[in-house]
């Protein structure tokens, strides 16, 4: 909802000013009080709460200078705008260091004020918005922990391990695993068992274009590019003292990769349109849902960027790797759905479970959960019914019985696939990576490298 100041408080030893300022602010639904000077001001304070104060710089007995240096006034949460016919440039610096938010010169126009008004309501919101996401943030790095990961297999159970033994180095960390896995809950259970106390912050390369990428990241000073008209913090800045995730980290654009790099040997940023670098103390966890060496090999990813993200090297298993996990996570997602609808907990039949644990779920954690929620949406009230599973057969024409080389069949059934995705969208590219859940940049280093126009 929108900010709107409604208690005002007027402060002006000119009876006719007030008089005028009352009028134009009581039409646009203010509450106006009046004070004459900033003693009387202080009066009214101690009983009255203000959103906003508008006051005059030169009045008797006590000034508008005086009265911002008043302790009283210090203390107080409202938005001061300062009025002055004698004002100068050095006036309104002078208003803004002792803690005024804004200075109109005299004689203003009434929508001057109104306008002043809004600009100030605007500004609050985003300060309400800012610290909500700040208490949201804390909220929820602060409740998660390693314990929540839902897990019944050995693999997942060394896997976390590893997870609590490297956490507690300040090394960067590459996670790997197919799409859906829960390559992000990892990298939050590796910043809560850090026990870094800033932010966790996460940000998929693919999903913004290489010149906000790099804004969004580092931040950028004022001015240093159309329509940057103020200077913006980077999520390395934001997240110093904690953890930022950076996943599809193989979409990451060549020309901002030596500035990653940087980050990692140096421990320090440049914002665009920069001169000088800033010291930062942000750990590192990337995530790629491809074969990241695979990538360096190409040429689409730099060699010496790999080997500081991937000092310490996780990688997750898929779910059709650890049966013993299906049933518990199918479980617990079922009890968090009904939850969410207001049903009864329903149960899972042996042969459902059954079912569940023989196929083999490509798209993993994510495919589960997707397949249990349009399951309940279907199912009658008080009983589950879950709709069969198809099993995907091999492509014809990929197994050749005297090749056995998984990267050799992983290739001709990715390019299979890739094909059949441009078939499907006409040729569409955009399309396509949208099907193959990949992004375009990734597609089209795919097409290149198999040859296909």
């Amino acid at each position: 909802m929108a900010v709107q100041f409604r208690n005002l408080l007027v402060i002006d030893d000119e009876p006719s000013m007030r008089h005028m300022l009352r009028l134009v602010l009581e039409q646009h639904h203010y509450r106006v009080s009046e004070a004459q000077n900033g003693a009387e001001a202080i009066n009214l304070i101690y009983k009255e709460k203000f959103d906003v104060i508008l006051s005059d710089i030169r009045m008797p007995d006590m000034d508008g200078l005086t009265f911002l240096e008043q302790p009283e006034v210090r203390a107080l949460n409202s938005t001061i705008i300062m009025m002055s016919a004698y004002g100068s440039i050095d006036t309104a610096l002078e208003c803004m260091k002792r803690g005024a938010y804004d200075y109109i010169s005299k004689p203003f126009k009434p929508d001057e004020v109104v306008l002043t008004l809004r600009k100030a309501e605007e500004r609050q919101e985003l300060r309400q918005e800012n610290q909500q996401l700040k208490q949201a943030l804390a909220t929820q790095d602060s409740t998660f922990s390693i314990q929540d990961i839902v897990h019944s297999s050995q693999k997942m159970e060394q896997l976390l391990k590893l997870v609590q033994t490297a956490a507690k180095a300040e090394s960067s960390i590459l996670i790997s695993g197919e799409t859906g896995t829960g390559k992000e809950l990892i990298a939050k259970a590796l910043h809560s068992e850090s026990g870094r106390t800033g932010q966790f912050l996460a940000i998929n390369c693919s999903a913004i274009t290489s010149g906000l990428l790099e804004s969004e990241l580092f931040g950028h000073k004022k001015g240093a590019f159309t329509g940057a008209d103020r200077e913006k913090q980077g999520l390395f800045s934001i997240a110093s003292g904690g953890t930022l995730f950076l996943d599809e980290i193989a979409d990451l654009p060549l020309e901002l990769q030596p500035k990653l790099l940087r980050v990692l040997q140096e421990g320090e940023i440049r914002k665009v349109g920069a001169t000088r670098a800033e010291k930062i103390d942000t750990r590192v966890v990337a995530a790629a849902g491809t074969d990241l060496q695979e990538a360096v090999d190409k040429g689409h990813f730099r060699r010496d960027l790999y080997y500081r993200l991937a000092v310490v090297d996780i990688h997750l298993p898929p779910l059709r790797e650890r049966q013993e996990d299906i049933v518990v996570l199918a479980e617990h997602f079922l009890s968090q759905l009904c939850a969410r609808e207001g049903r009864p907990l329903l149960q899972i039949s042996a042969a459902g479970k059954k079912n569940l644990s023989d196929y083999h779920w490509p798209g993993n954690v994510r495919e589960l959960e997707n397949y249990l929620e349009k399951a309940l949406i279907f199912s009658p009230r008080e009983t589950l019914e879950l709709p069969p599973l198809r099993i995907r057969q091999s492509v014809p024409g990929t197994f050749d019985p005297d090749e056995y080389s998984l990267k050799v069949a992983s290739r001709r059934l990715e390019e299979e696939y890739i094909r059949k995705a441009l078939d499907k969208t006409e040729g569409n590219r955009t399309q396509a990576a949208e099907l193959l859940e990949i992004s375009l940049r990734s597609l089209m280093y795919k097409l290149k490298d198999y040859g296909i126009e």
